[in-house]
């Protein structure tokens, strides 16, 4: 499903991101990315997601190759994908329902099942009736579901998340998650960068922690931190 095969990223001001990374994560994972800020947790999830390119090395994701794929055949790999953010990023002006029917507005999805799609997916994340409502009027851990919704509402084989819990409270921060849990039980492959110990530690999935732009630990079923 992803496979990432001696993967460098190097920037101009002499700043190694990643440095000879290979993963792979096969299909119906669920996988933490731990480390600090600047271990290259945030760059490992942009090259999966083809923001950024390698400086050396070669991913596949869901069958394509990132190293050789055209620009035109990009929207095609996202189509895989499922994004989530940290601070959401949600259209202020927009109803829930619009936040979430623009994934498949934006695809072509006939009317009728853009609406049945969309209503489906705000029923699995607790917020039908939250449909008509704008970002500005629900809480973060209700911003951060639509915005699970709206990267779900595809069926994506991929699910990503860069600190999807970072400004949550502990209570939200553990739903979230079961909800990622669910999602990945449903078949998708999950990848989650955070910094969250509390939530690696009591979900206890596969973890691999990064370093300097390196993988130093990679283990099932571990912890935030190595030995606990």
């Amino acid at each position: 499903m992803i496979d990432i095969m001696s993967v460098s990223r190097n920037y101009s001001n002499n700043v190694t991101a990643l440095d000879g990374v290979s993963l792979r994560i096969a299909k119906g994972e669920f996988v933490f990315l731990v480390g600090q800020s600047g271990a290259g947790k945030s760059t490992l999830l942009k090259m999966i997601y083809r923001e950024e390119k390698p400086s050396s090395g070669h991913i596949l994701v869901a069958g394509f190759n990132l190293s050789k794929i055209r620009r035109k055949d990009v929207p095609l790999l996202r189509r895989n994908l499922g994004v989530v953010f940290q601070d959401y990023r949600l259209l202020p002006d927009r109803t829930v329902f619009d936040n979430v029917a623009f994934a498949l507005r934006v695809i072509e999805v006939p009317r009728r099942d853009m609406r049945r799609r969309t209503l489906e997916v705000l029923e699995r994340v607790g917020l039908r009736h939250r449909a008509k409502s704008l970002p500005g009027e629900l809480s973060g851990g209700e911003q951060q579901r639509v915005a699970i919704a709206r990267a779900i509402v595809n069926n994506p084989a991929i699910l990503l998340a860069d600190e999807p819990t970072g400004n949550l409270d502990p209570e939200t921060s553990q739903e979230i998650m079961n909800l990622f849990c669910d999602i990945s039980f449903g078949g998708c492959t999950v990848v989650v960068a955070t910094h969250a110990s509390n939530l690696v530690d009591v979900f206890r999935k596969r973890v691999v922690a990064l370093e300097h732009g390196r993988i130093t630990r990679d283990e099932l079923r571990g912890a935030y931190a190595s030995g606990c």
